[in-house]
């Protein structure tokens, strides 16, 4: 691996800090801070200045961005900020603002307790996103309706980094800091070994686990569970990593592959203790033929099993492998979820009610805590399957497919 060039660009009205790291494995972080001079209206006064700082770490197909207002002008109640993307991403969630796209517009408004800035005071908010083909920085900050600038005008155009990032994405089992990164490579037997452990968490039946050797989405081996319909055949290989310190957004990828279409009873594929619920399982699965997350505390559903609710979520498609990713916010309890590069609404939580989607969800205050990973089949009902599973990788920060 070859670290990106370190450069800076100084400019008049704008200062882009572009620091690129090492690429490890399927997270390239791309750090760009860029100050910019806006103007802020101020009632019966000429327009003041502000200042922002857009800190956005990258890696291929994804993004998380950190925003920072500091207010230098008179004291103001609220704020409103707009940009236009001109690459092709995607707002996937935010915190401490309402952040709505439309297009390439995107608009964030302070979350009330945030929004009162006096002169020199600051107000940060964060984002996460998708892109394809490019992620440049945005140019066009507004804040209040008034161009960035300090005369109002379109600040200078962004220089191109010297040393552009690579076209091709790193191979999927290399996984930078996460704290699981396995391909199951390290597997020579038949039996799950070393880190990864059979388990049948409440009751064991006729469910198997095991390495397959013939199956295998990177390199040789994968993980193979044979599920059988009814409760007492839960059949799960557990990870030996402690998850309880991961955060405060734990980041989940996987790569699923299963033969048969998810049924209409509940069943459960990847299951994670969870402190907050005292131990028991926050859980992603299928009901309604469509993907679901269940809490084992009170069965809560997200989204909820209305028409709706159901539409608004994916199927899990059959004989294929398929990009399986998630993120638990420990700390607010929000919940994403990624199948491939497509965030499914029915499983996005953002603490905003949301009809369909989290009315049951959102009844339980307390944010989840997940200490350990477990894959595999749990039925409660119907529901027999063959599931591989290869390339899991759990850390702190985003893992692209």
């Amino acid at each position: 691996m070859h670290p990106f060039s370190r450069w800076r660009h100084p400019v008049l009205t704008r200062v882009l800090r572009l620091t690129r790291r090492p690429w490890t494995a399927v997270l390239a972080a791309v750090a760009l801070v860029v100050p910019v001079l806006m103007a802020m209206p101020a009632s019966g006064a000429a327009a003041a200045a502000c200042r922002v700082d857009y800190t956005v770490d990258a890696w291929a197909g994804g993004y998380t961005a950190q925003v920072k207002i500091t207010n230098l002008g008179p004291a103001v109640t609220d704020w409103r900020l707009t940009w236009t993307y001109t690459g092709d991403q995607q707002v996937t969630s935010a915190w401490n603002a309402t952040v709505a796209q439309t297009g390439a517009s995107v608009v964030a408004v302070d979350a009330g307790w945030n929004g009162a800035l006096s002169t020199g005071g600051s107000a940060e908010f964060g984002l996460q996103g998708t892109w394809r083909s490019a992620d440049p920085v945005p140019e066009d900050f507004a804040l209040n309706g008034l161009s960035c600038g300090e005369d109002g005008g379109t600040p200078p155009t962004t220089p191109p980094p010297t040393t552009p990032p690579p076209t091709t994405e790193p191979p999927a089992a290399e996984c930078g800091d996460a704290v699981i990164c396995s391909g199951f490579e390290d597997q020579t037997g038949s039996e799950p070994s070393g880190d990864w452990r059979f388990t049948a968490p409440d009751c064991r039946g006729t469910g198997t686990a095991a390495v397959d050797s013939a199956v295998a989405h990177e390199g040789n081996t994968s993980l193979r569970v044979d599920g059988r319909a009814g409760y007492c055949n839960h059949a799960f290989v557990t990870h030996a990593a402690d998850l309880s310190a991961v955060g405060p957004v734990l980041y989940v990828r996987m790569w699923v592959r299963h033969t048969t279409a998810l049924p209409v009873s509940h069943v459960t594929f990847v299951s994670m203790p969870d402190s907050a619920q005292g131990g028991r399982a926050l859980r992603v699965g299928g009901q309604n033929g469509a993907l679901q997350w269940n809490r084992e505390s009170d069965d809560a559903t997200l989204p909820a099993q209305s028409p709706a609710g159901v539409a608004l979520s994916s199927p899990l498609p059959t004989d294929g492998w398929q990009c399986l990713r998630f993120a638990v916010d420990t700390s607010a309890g929000h919940l994403d979820t990624w199948l491939g590069d497509e965030r499914i609404p029915g499983l996005h939580a953002d603490g905003v009610p949301t009809q369909d989607v989290d009315q049951q969800w959102l009844a339980r205050g307390t944010a989840p805590r997940p200490t350990a990973l477990r894959l595999g089949w749990e039925s409660y009902a119907t529901g027999d399957d063959t599931v591989w599973f290869d390339d899991v990788a759990v850390g702190s920060a985003p893992i692209g497919c």
